[in-house]
């Protein structure tokens, strides 16, 4: 954060997944976060499942506001949204107690489109070759990411190299994999044709058209939550 601090304001820092919450130390990145972006809101983007194991992060979030916590509600079915409950009624306390931070729930159920063809080392790019209309459609197209201290166009690009690593994929991610980030030393210049910039070659790994699909229920057999790699 530190090396981009001084180069980039951005309106909204969002803290992600995976699951942030799994993270132990999920709090004290609040005040890391506005330590060096102190005019940015912050935002926390969640399923909620494990928000419990944090007491302390509605204070974090009010010291250091403005700020945010959004629940994605990931499954519409009748058995998620009672298990939801539960993460309705902690919400409600944080909030009574912390009126300050505002407190919400997004419908992610019908919405998650699919990012790649396949899974695993079968996994493929979409083939559409239109990066211009898989960009119009993006939902993250104005959501860069900081990853390994660089800055990327979006997620499925910054951990790429990761799924290439783990799975040893095919020859035809070669021109994605080859994709350069945003450096920490880039001058002025540089980062404002970063963000200036819509389509590029890299966004015809993604569909030109939204593929919807319904997402499983993200429990297992045993009822704990399941986290999901999947995203909208």
């Amino acid at each position: 954060m530190r090396s981009w601090s001084r180069k980039v304001t951005p309106q909204t820092f969002n803290l992600l997944g995976g699951e942030p919450a799994i993270h132990p130390d999920l709090p004290a990145f609040v005040g890391l976060v506005r330590k060096h972006w102190p005019r940015s809101i912050i935002r926390i983007a969640t399923n909620g499942f494990l928000l419990h194991r944090h007491p302390t992060l509605p204070a974090e979030l009010e010291k250091h506001g403005p700020s945010e916590l959004v629940v994605s509600v990931h499954h519409g079915s009748p058995e998620y949204l009672s298990r939801l409950e539960p993460v309705r009624a902690l919400l409600a306390g944080w909030q009574q107690a912390h009126p300050r931070v505002s407190f919400s729930y997004t419908p992610s159920a019908g919405r998650w489109t699919r990012r790649y063809l396949g899974e695993g080392a079968d996994m493929k790019p979409f083939t559409d070759k239109n990066p211009r209309t898989s960009w119009d459609i993006c939902p993250a197209r104005t959501c860069a990411q900081l990853h390994d201290g660089k800055i990327w166009k979006c997620a499925p690009l910054a951990y790429l190299p990761m799924q290439a690593e783990k799975f040893g994929l095919g020859p035809e991610w070669d021109p994605y994999l080859a994709y350069k980030p945003l450096e920490p030393g880039s001058s002025s210049k540089e980062i404002a044709e970063f963000f200036g910039r819509k389509e590029e070659n890299v966004c015809s790994m993604c569909s030109a058209k939204k593929r919807l699909f319904d997402l499983p229920l993200p429990y297992r057999s045993t009822g704990a939550p399941e986290m999901s790699a999947a995203g909208t």
